[in-house]
């Protein structure tokens, strides 16, 4: 009767994973079939917050032309830091210096996105032009090597 109990037991608890495995599989598609919903529908550059752009250069599946998109959009309605306060730099500027950091180490990035969104945001902020460079330097050694 024991080796009976053991079996019915083995049985169930490989019933229960197999639920289990089921259910983390099935669930992420929903999740898709929402973002793709959302992205089905065309929207304004305008309509991007600053957020919604960061978060395109954060996923590591965004392609290349949508990094691309992502900071050209970001260059042109928000790329103006708001001066320093004498020497204590604006909290948006923490923000961009997050951004550099992400798109260097971003695995569909290329030299030439890096170079001229960094060079883009210099002319825009020459007030941050050393601290702009500060973090794309950062970024690179935090990246164990070069662009």
């Amino acid at each position: 009767m024991d080796l009976l109990f053991i079996i019915k037991s083995l049985i169930g608890l490989i019933l229960i994973l197999g639920i289990l495995i089921a259910l983390f599989f099935y669930s992420p598609g929903e999740k898709r079939k929402k973002k793709k919903a959302l992205a089905d529908k065309p929207r304004e550059d305008k309509e991007y917050s600053f957020d919604d752009l960061s978060a395109i250069i954060k996923a590591k599946k965004s392609s290349t032309d949508e990094l691309q998109w992502a900071l050209n959009t970001i260059l042109r309605y928000y790329g103006e830091i708001p001066p320093k306060d004498g020497i204590k730099l604006h909290n948006d500027f923490y923000h961009f210096s997050e951004l550099i950091i992400r798109l260097t180490h971003h695995p569909h990035t290329t030299k030439d996105l890096i170079l001229n969104f960094d060079r883009e945001l210099q002319k825009m902020n020459p007030e941050y032009a050393k601290e702009i460079n500060d973090a794309l330097t950062k970024g690179i050694k935090s990246r164990g090597g070069n662009a």
